[in-house]
């Protein structure tokens, strides 16, 4: 009799290159295992209302700021789930707001992952600051998730995953 280590997967996207990359590793885990997958993209909010209350932002600029990041993370969340669908597999995305780590952290929990799945590279993204840096270090929010995770973590760095991608059958 065997024992399945993992059942479901919770990939964060951010939408950077490195994010994406983690999408298709979860997609060809999934895929491959017959796992259940989920994606989970955070606005966020704490850092906008740090910057308000800091007076960097205005309350309308951090209110348009807030309405742009969630349309950005509508978009992430539709590419992924296209991506995954061009695979065959069912899947499901949210947008949450608030704390990046403290948002990853309860998705994984209330989604009951047994694996989180996290971009590695170094990447820019449009309007995401708060998750990648200029150096090739682990950023500081995903130092923070995996510090925080109550399950495995993988942080995938491999640059050739969209070759594997598209060969997946």
């Amino acid at each position: 009799m065997s024992i399945s280590l993992v059942k479901n997967i919770v990939v964060a996207v951010n939408g950077s290159q490195s994010s994406i990359h983690a999408a298709m590793y979860g997609i060809i885990l999934a895929k491959q295992l017959k796992l259940n997958l989920k994606f989970v993209y955070v606005v966020d909010t704490a850092t906008i209302k740090r910057l308000t209350m800091g007076h960097f932002l205005v309350a309308d600029e951090s209110e348009m700021y807030e309405k742009s990041l969630t349309s950005d993370g509508e978009k992430y969340i539709d590419y992924v789930i296209e991506l995954a669908e061009a695979k065959g597999l069912k899947t499901k995305g949210e947008i949450r707001k608030g704390s990046v780590c403290l948002e990853v952290v309860n998705c994984v929990k209330e989604t009951e992952a047994e694996l989180l799945i996290l971009g590695g590279e170094k990447g820019v993204s449009a309007k995401s600051y708060s998750w990648e840096n200029t150096d090739n270090s682990l950023s500081l929010a995903n130092r923070e998730i995996i510090a925080n995770a109550p399950c495995s973590v993988i942080v995938v760095k491999d640059p050739d995953i969209e070759i594997q991608y598209k060969h997946l059958q």
